[in-house]
């Protein structure tokens, strides 16, 4: 699809925002907070006053009223031009939940933090609940006035920088597993949460989650008592939508850096990029992102008129495309520029790491596969 002359302005801002803020790796390194690998309080702040941390929340509760397009464009440009605030995942997926299911006094109050910089995380998984999230067992027990948290979350992308975290958590059981899941929302410095950073090979973004005899009132429910499951499931296209943007921008900034090493680098007489090996390689790549990203808008497009089932369908297309083509474009990349690109003085091998999990997050490629194929009515 074709952006209008609007989101393309949008687009160069943030092209040219990142190219001024965090182009270089010393940019970036000086950016970050003590002990942070990809979150800078600094940067979060200023796109916060540029109006972009809300860009798809409605103006009544402190957004910028955009869309999923303009959404979109905003997450595939801050990842290919490696901006550190990659809290933004998460907390724009907790603002997808508030605005479907938050009651008014929520909705004002959660979106327009988050419009305004605060990190949100949203919990799910558990050690034993990933893709079958009816497994989960953190349990919410009812007494006077709120509810009593006792489990243990896993997985749970930024609690560690979070101010609240949505707890899904199992408030009643029965013989049918997808019934009595509940979404809490959780001050991150309650009494008897404790969070724990996971060391993963992209870093430590992720963290376990522990809570125990945590106390949280009822006017900390979000939406319905027991309706938790249909309540995720209604947010899944939105997180989809989120990641294949992200693997969008994160598969066009390896394919920019592999042209820009095979320009460079010469063997034999001649820049690398003028063999037919490697150019036709390279042909094939961006013709497969410039698929995958006219997949993902046409997502988004369908998406702000509302869902249906063949968007879900789509979105489970998009997040598997983008995905997988950003995960061959880093490693192909990373072996057209041969020993360069294992070496840490180039980015390529942090694009290998970065997109390597790309395909598990937000719902793996294989579970994305059983939707589209389920969709088809094969089951």
């Amino acid at each position: 699809m074709s952006l209008t002359t609007e989101q393309l302005d949008f687009q160069k801002a943030i092209r040219d925002f990142c190219a001024r803020e965090c182009a270089t790796r010393e940019q970036r390194e000086d950016l970050l907070d003590a002990g942070e690998e990809d979150q800078s309080a600094s940067l979060y702040k200023q796109l916060a006053e540029l109006g972009w941390l809300g860009v798809a929340i409605p103006e009544e509760y402190g957004g910028s009223g955009g869309t999923y397009i303009e959404q979109t464009i905003l997450f595939e440009e801050l990842w290919r031009g490696l901006a550190p605030v990659k809290a933004f995942g998460p907390s724009t997926t907790v603002a997808g939940c508030y605005k479907r299911f938050g009651s008014e006094a929520q909705k004002h109050d959660a979106l327009g933090a988050i419009a305004s910089g605060e990190i949100m995380a949203i919990s799910i998984s558990e050690p034993g609940a990933g893709s079958d999230v009816a497994a989960i067992s953190t349990t919410a027990t009812k007494v006077s006035g709120g509810y009593v948290i006792n489990g243990q979350k896993t997985w749970c992308s930024y609690a560690h920088r979070a101010t609240r975290i949505l707890l899904v958590a199992r408030t009643s059981r029965d013989e049918r597993p997808h019934t009595g899941l509940t979404i809490f929302e959780i001050p991150a410095d309650a009494n008897g949460v404790a969070t724990q950073r996971i060391s993963t090979l992209g870093g430590r973004e992720v963290n376990d989650v522990y809570f125990t005899d945590c106390f949280v009132p009822d006017e900390n429910v979000v939406g319905e008592i027991g309706r938790g499951f249909p309540q995720i499931m209604a947010g899944l296209d939105g997180e989809r939508l989120i990641g294949a943007a992200v693997g969008l921008g994160l598969g066009q900034r390896a394919l920019d850096d592999t042209i820009a090493y095979v320009k460079e680098r010469t063997q034999f007489g001649k820049s690398i990029g003028s063999f037919q090996v490697l150019r036709h390689r390279i042909a094939d790549l961006a013709t497969e992102l410039e698929c995958a990203r006219l997949l993902t808008y046409e997502v988004a497009a369908r998406l702000q008129r509302g869902p249906d089932p063949v968007t879900t369908r789509m979105t489970s297309m998009a997040k598997i495309k983008t995905s997988e083509v950003a995960k061959r474009i880093a490693l192909e990349g990373m072996q057209m520029m041969g020993g360069y690109g294992y070496s840490t003085e180039y980015e390529m091998e942090s694009h290998v790491r970065h997109s390597l999990v790309l395909p598990i997050y937000a719902g793996t490629n294989e579970i994305q596969r059983e939707i589209i194929s389920g969709s088809l009515g094969l089951r």
